[in-house]
């Protein structure tokens, strides 16, 4: 059974604004239930028949990943099964090699200029 393998959903969700400047939140439900993202550069005229769309049909889209049918939760889901005496450890970062650090410091650089 697919919830034994998920908690439950938190009833208050909170929406992360969209990051790039031209995407905008859209809400398929009442009190901002199904959020979907789309572009604030359409019409009002796409925006609102994209809408509709996407209403008319919102059980094609898979909301949680519990709603998507023919995959396996185990393969989608991670988790890590330790020991019961195990007691997880912070490691110290590793040294590179002298003769390496130079050549990943010119690479690096390289790759911040492109």
């Amino acid at each position: 059974n697919q919830k034994d393998y998920f908690p439950s959903v938190h009833k208050d969700l909170k929406v992360v604004e969209p990051k790039t400047p031209h995407l905008d939140y859209a809400f398929l439900g009442e009190n901002e239930k199904w959020p979907v993202i789309i572009s604030k550069d359409l019409s009002v005229n796409e925006k609102s028949a994209l809408i509709n769309v996407l209403k008319s049909r919102k059980k094609a889209i898979a909301w949680k990943l519990t709603d998507i049918r023919g995959i396996d939760p185990k393969f989608c889901s991670h988790k890590i099964l330790l020991e019961d005496d195990f007691s997880p450890k912070v490691l110290s970062q590793r040294r590179v090699n002298s003769k390496i650090h130079d050549v990943i410091k010119k690479e690096f650089k390289k790759l911040l200029d492109a």
